[in-house]
């Protein structure tokens, strides 16, 4: 009996940790709590050797690749968000996502709800420039009881 290939089994955290540094330090390391870039490399997490490690010298304080993003502190491993970012990207449900991870449908829907929340958050604004058209307009008539406005 031959086993199935699972996604997350072909998927290297080496390579995960090193695109978030990429994406995420693009313009070089600095601390998340005082924004200070003079910083000294302190080693590995403790639970992953692909995790850098830092210690500010500004506030002294220690962070590493995943502090203040949505990857800190949950118990799954990075390239199990990667995948899960990914299957979303194929418009999967999270039924369809948590079967392929191996995951509880709750958690799946933990976590695809963090992803998308995080996805909203960083979306660029939107600028209305030149000749702005719409449909409909509701404007007050009148402000009874506040005459100044």
């Amino acid at each position: 009996m031959t086993s199935l290939l699972r996604i997350q089994d072909i998927v290297d955290d080496r390579l995960c940790y090193e695109k978030i540094r990429e994406l995420r330090w693009s313009k070089g390391v600095f601390c998340p709590h005082c924004q200070s870039k003079v910083l000294n490399r302190h080693g590995h997490h403790n639970s992953t050797k692909h995790r850098h490690r830092y210690q500010c010298k500004g506030c002294q304080k220690y962070f590493d690749d995943l502090t203040n993003t949505i990857f800190q502190g949950h118990h799954q491993p990075l390239k199990i968000w990667v995948v899960c970012l990914y299957l979303m990207g194929l418009n999967l449900s999270n039924s369809q996502i948590a079967k392929e991870l191996g995951l509880t449908e709750n958690d799946c829907h933990a976590m695809t709800s963090l992803l998308r929340e995080g996805v909203y958050e960083k979306r660029p604004q939107e600028v209305l420039d030149g000749e702005v058209e719409f449909d409909e307009l509701y404007v007050i008539a009148g402000h009874k009881g506040i005459p100044k406005l």
